[in-house]
């Protein structure tokens, strides 16, 4: 069965964007293992505001991709990069992983993460940790009113001291 990923980048204080939604904090000086863990997905889900950040950043980042963004306001249509979808995200997300393929990349963003978590739907976490401090933002991990266990898989450090940590879902009993 096809597992959902959340690989995603966050400051050392637990931010993934500032609280105008602005990411230009990210490191690009490296790859840190992202043409890899790409090559292991070909389904990515995001929210609607992750996807117009994706679209005002440059070129389209998930080309060859099949793309879902979840928009109450677009729901039903497409464009020529991604279909709109809304409702009930653990059905959706079921129907997601019964179909063949590959791996499902949550990109994001915060909103979609919270109801991702809030369900259990989360297989893996590659958490990439800039050693920045932005003092305020949008929350890596939004308050969902659930305890959830992780199972410690590894880390990797960086010279520019950015470090990546990798978790699976822990056990649920």
């Amino acid at each position: 069965m096809r597992r959902v990923r959340f690989f995603v980048a966050s400051s050392l204080d637990g931010y993934i964007a500032r609280t105008d939604g602005s990411i230009g904090w990210l490191f690009h000086d490296a790859d840190y293992g992202y043409a890899a863990f790409y090559a292991t997905v070909d389904t990515v889900v995001m929210g609607r505001a992750t996807y117009e950040l994706a679209l005002a950043l440059g070129p389209y980042p998930f080309s060859g991709k099949k793309a879902y963004v979840f928009s109450k306001s677009r729901a039903g249509t497409r464009d020529e990069r991604a279909e709109f979808v809304a409702g009930d995200v653990p059905a959706f997300v079921a129907g997601l992983r019964a179909q063949p393929g590959r791996d499902i990349w949550l990109v994001g963003g915060a909103k979609l993460a919270r109801e991702f978590l809030a369900a259990d739907l989360i297989d893996e976490y590659i958490v990439s940790i800039h050693p920045v401090l932005l003092g305020a933002g949008i929350p890596l991990f939004p308050v969902n009113g659930r305890e959830t266990v992780l199972r410690f898989e590894g880390a990797r450090t960086f010279p520019s001291g950015l470090v990546q940590l990798r978790y699976e879902r822990g056990d649920r009993g």
